[in-house]
């Protein structure tokens, strides 16, 4: 089974690769705004999890250069389950204008947010 999910995993990432969005163009003042955003959440993920791919394509296609962690890494995992409340991915956490954290779970709302916030 784990030969299985490692082989479907990389087709998942050459697809990926191969069939890349294209993303958004803003102008270069926009997107030192955007970047600036961006740079108060990070991706918690896996990267052949077919959910988190879904959420970094959004990404890209939004423009946003999202910071990532591989929640297979120990001071991410530890992180993930200490402060999100759970070893599950996608998750976004999204650090708020008065210094509080929110951890969004959910491909689908991941992407929600980003879009709404974005967009």
């Amino acid at each position: 089974m784990k030969i299985v999910r490692w082989v479907l995993g990389r087709i998942i990432l050459l697809l990926n690769f191969i069939f890349s969005p294209r993303a958004q163009k803003r102008d270069n003042l926009e997107q030192n705004l955007v970047n600036q955003d961006v740079g108060k959440l990070k991706l918690y993920q896996f990267d052949a999890c077919p959910f988190c791919v879904k959420v970094r394509r959004s990404a890209k296609r939004l423009n946003l250069p999202l910071e990532t962690r591989n929640a297979k890494v120990a001071p991410w995992e530890q992180e993930l389950i200490n402060d999100g409340g759970a070893r599950k991915v996608p998750c976004l956490r999204i650090e708020k204008e008065n210094g509080s954290i929110e951890w969004l779970y959910e491909s689908n709302d991941i992407i929600g947010y980003l879009e709404q916030r974005f967009a």
